[in-house]
């Protein structure tokens, strides 16, 4: 039996706590213009359920209550990708109905597909995955290999890409391996699990943002985007003070959000979650899977800091945070295990 990844332990509990809901949906939806072949598009959909297994993967608990992986043969996936009809002004609440999907991930494959039809030459493919089987960095690989095996259907053929040389159960594997057991105090997790411990210890929570209405008791998930530009100038001025300091870019701008939250009146212990890729390796570059964790920078600004002095903390923080959310050792080099038998069952 193959366990899950950690990433994926973190949603099934919370789908477990929480119960089925849309909260770690991922909607994507993807335009056509001009004619389309619906049916060439269907078979192309179900090509990139067959390449990545991640889309098509349960998740099952055994006998003691423990959850693992299965991965749905190919030769008996039932998916069906549904038409609708929808016109222009009801297509934005029909992709929001389509991304409302509520999974159950023991018994479902975590992808479904809708084709939204405004008219004979205007489609909209509405695409809904559960975020435990892939994450950002997946939406890169998931549309190329769609466009590369819906072009090939069209023509008649079979999409003539190369094998993916790896699957998310040998991520899985592979981690497990190299990170060893909670329980092992020597393994690689427990040395990680004991930093954080002691990095977050006493760690203000929540930061106390001046907000304009209470925060609620129960969680909402109403979010909203903003969005702005850097300018030119502005951005080659981050990349020079980074260079001078020896960091990264986002270390600059890590710190400016530090400075903006301590001096809205949040204080001077200030932590910020940000996510992190997780792809550790080249071999993982074109797969569709959950490999994001996330990471908490806890920046100190007491003492009255200058700026150098708070992006140097930060620099310092950040690199002892990456080396500890990371699924690999100080001897990493990627080796994938075997998988039994029982991944394909």
């Amino acid at each position: 039996m193959i366990p899950l990844s950690f990433a994926q332990r973190r949603l099934w509990f919370l789908h477990q706590f929480e119960g089925p809901s849309a909260t770690y949906n991922i909607p994507v939806a993807i335009r056509f213009a001009g004619a389309l072949n619906v049916n060439a598009l269907v078979a192309a959909v179900r090509d990139v359920l067959v390449r990545h297994e991640s889309l098509r993967t349960v998740f099952v608990e055994g006998p003691d209550g423990v959850p693992f992986q299965r991965v749905i043969p190919a030769d008996d996936l039932e998916f069906d990708v549904p038409v609708a009809e929808v016109t222009p002004e009801d297509l934005t609440e029909a992709v929001a109905r389509a991304a409302g999907h509520r999974f159950d991930l023991s018994a479902e494959a975590p992808l479904r597909a809708v084709l939204l039809r405004c008219g004979s030459q205007e489609h909209v493919l509405a695409l809904t995955m559960h975020h435990s089987a892939a994450d950002g960095e997946s939406m890169g690989p998931l549309v190329r290999d769609l466009s590369t095996a819906y072009t090939a259907r069209v023509e008649g053929r079979e999409p003539a890409w190369d094998e993916l040389p790896v699957q998310y159960t040998d991520y899985t594997l592979w981690q497990r391996e190299v990170l060893g057991d909670e329980n092992d105090p020597d393994s690689e997790v427990s040395a990680q699990l004991a930093y954080w411990q002691q990095e977050l210890t006493g760690a203000p929570q929540p930061l106390r943002l001046p907000a304009d209405r209470p925060r609620p008791r129960v969680p909402t998930h109403d979010g909203g985007l903003v969005e702005f530009a850097v300018e030119p100038a502005d951005w080659a001025a981050v990349q020079e003070l980074a260079r001078a300091h020896d960091a990264s870019a986002p270390m600059v701008l890590q710190s400016v959000l530090a400075v903006l939250l301590s001096r809205l009146g949040c204080g001077e212990d200030i932590s910020i979650g940000s996510p992190i890729a997780g792809r550790t390796d080249e071999e993982l570059a074109d797969l569709v899977g959950f490999f994001v964790n996330t990471w908490v920078l806890r920046v100190d600004l007491s003492g009255n800091p200058t700026f150098g002095d708070v992006l140097d903390r930060v620099r310092g923080k950040a690199l002892s945070a990456y080396s500890n959310c990371r699924a690999y050792g100080p001897s990493w080099r990627w080796s994938p295990p075997a998988r039994p038998s029982s991944t394909w069952t």
